[in-house]
């Protein structure tokens, strides 16, 4: 699906902070940033995700911030009567 189908499909830009304890050190935390778009308030895409992190990663989730950015919506796109050309 293209960029601008999923903005039109309801998908918002989705930011996900991922604090996760290393395997070699499990005291220790260190962070991963990952971003997408997904589906709000479900964020299926956000799951699948962390799920595939618990059953084949080694570093334990500790904990996970999620923030996401409302983009365009379909009754919110609407064409124009008049177009001007700038030179």
């Amino acid at each position: 699906m293209q960029e601008m189908e999923k903005k039109l499909s309801g998908f918002v830009l989705t930011t996900a902070e991922i604090l996760y304890h290393l395997p070699d050190y499990p005291e220790l935390l260190q962070t991963y940033i990952w971003q997408e778009y997904d589906q709000a308030p479900s964020y299926p895409t956000l799951k699948k995700f962390l799920d595939f992190w618990e059953a084949k990663l080694d570093g334990r989730l500790h904990s996970v911030r999620v923030a996401s950015n409302k983009l365009i919506y379909p009754n919110e796109f609407r064409f124009t009567d008049v177009e001007y050309q700038v030179h």
